[in-house]
C-alpha cells in the first residue's frame, strides 16, 4: 500500500489519554500536560539484529519493541501515555506481516491506556522499527540511577534469564520442561509498569530496567550513585525449572543475558517492609537480593557464591562494540 494508505491503516479510531490536544492528522502530534514531569525514551529495533522471523511473528516483533520502551519509562517511575513509530519497510515484508507487528503494538498500547501519535515510513533494505514512548511522573517523584546510598537493599522484580533461555529453545528444539513459558517470556515480556507506579510513595528508589543483564544494570546504578554493591547468588530468582539448562548457560543467562524486562533496584532499609507489601498486594515476585555499600572511589558489583566473592563483569548486550 502506499504511505497514505498505510498511516490510515495505523490511525487510532479514538485516542484514550485526555491530555492529547491533537494527534495522527497533522505534521506533528499536541498534548498539554501542566501537572506532572514529562519523560521520554527511544529504541530501535533491526531485523536480525535485535529480531529474527524464525524466532519471533511479526506480533512479537512489535510487541516486544515497544515492551522495550515502556520498561525505560517504567524504570524512570513514569507511567507511559503515547508513542510514535518510525519504520523502515524491506520488500521482503508483506503488508499483512507490517500489519501484524503494529497490531502487537496495539495491544500492548492498549493495556497502559497509550496512544499511538505520529511517527514515519520509509522503505530500505530490512526491516527497522524506532519507537519514541512519551510518559508521565508526579513532579519530583523520578526514580534516577543515582539515588542509591550506602545500606541500601538491592532488589529484583520477577525471575530473571527466562527471556534467554527461551530463545534457546527456538533455537535448539528438543523436550524441555515449561516450553511455553521460557517462549513466552522471549516473544512477549510484559513491562512492570504497574508496580513501578507506587515508587513516588518513596522518598529514595534508584532502578534500572533489566535489558541488558544485571552485570551491566547494577553497574549503571554504581557508577552514577558512587558506590559499590554485593549480590548473593543463591537468592537470584530464577523459574521452577531454570536448573535444567547447563549451569554455564544459567550463570550467562541471569547475569548478562538481559531481555528479561524486570526491574533491578535499591532502597533504603527502612523502607524495604513497606515495597515488599506493595508488591505482595499486587502479586508482584520482589526479591530481596543484595546490598549496596561504599568503598573508596570504587563502584564495584560483586557476586557472592559459594561462601566466596567475586567481581562480577560489567557485561551483557551492549550496541556498538
Amino acid at each position: 500500500m502506499d504511505e497514505f494508505s498505510f498511516i490510515k491503516s495505523i490511525k487510532q479510531q479514538f485516542y484514550r489519554q485526555s491530555t492529547l490536544v491533537k494527534g495522527i492528522g497533522d505534521d506533528a502530534a499536541v498534548f498539554r500536560q501542566p501537572f506532572s514531569d514529562i519523560v521520554t525514551s527511544v529504541d530501535t529495533f533491526v531485523e536480525n539484529i535485535h529480531f529474527r522471523k524464525d524466532t519471533m511473528k511479526p506480533f512479537h516483533v512489535g510487541y516486544r519493541a515497544l515492551t522495550a520502551n515502556i520498561s525505560d519509562i517504567a524504570a524512570m517511575g513514569a507511567t507511559p501515555a503515547f508513542y510514535l513509530v518510525s519504520i523502515v519497510i524491506p520488500a521482503t515484508w508483506c503488508d499483512a506481516e507490517i500489519d501484524d507487528v503494529f497490531r502487537g503494538m496495539h495491544t500492548l498500547a492498549s493495556n497502559y491506556k497509550m496512544d499511538l501519535i505520529g511517527g514515519d515510513t520509509v522503505s530500505g533494505s530490512e526491516l527497522t522499527i524506532s519507537i519514541t514512548v512519551i510518559g508521565y511522573a508526579r513532579k519530583g517523584s523520578i526514580c534516577y540511577r543515582h539515588n542509591a546510598r550506602d545500606g541500601d537493599i538491592v532488589f529484583a522484580t520477577g525471575t530473571l534469564g527466562d527471556s534467554q533461555a527461551g530463545y534457546y529453545i527456538l533455537t535448539n528444539p528438543g523436550d524441555y520442561m515449561d516450553a511455553d513459558y521460557y517462549i513466552r517470556s522471549h516473544q512477549m515480556p510484559e513491562p512492570q509498569v504497574n508496580f513501578a507506579s507506587y515508587f513516588h510513595h518513596f522518598s529514595r528508589v534508584a532502578i534500572n530496567d533489566i535489558s541488558d543483564g544485571i552485570g551491566n544494570e547494577a553497574a549503571e546504578i554504581c557508577a552514577e550513585s558512587n558506590v559499590s554493591m554485593i549480590l548473593e547468588d543463591e537468592q537470584i530468582p530464577i523459574s521452577d525449572n531454570y536448573h535444567q539448562f547447563l549451569p554455564e548457560l544459567q550463570y550467562k543467562w541471569k547475569y548478562f543475558g538481559g531481555e528479561d524486562f524486570q526491574l533491578l533496584g535499591t532502597i533504603s532499609a527502612n523502607d524495604w517492609p513497606k515495597l515488599k507489601k506493595v508488591a505482595d498486594s499486587i502479586h508482584i515476585r520482589l526479591t530481596r537480593i543484595g546490598r549496596v555499600f561504599t568503598e573508596d572511589n570504587q563502584h564495584n558489583v560483586y557476586l557472592k557464591k559459594n561462601g566466596r566473592k567475586y567481581l562480577l563483569p560489567k557485561k551483557g548486550y551492549t550496541h556498538l562494540k
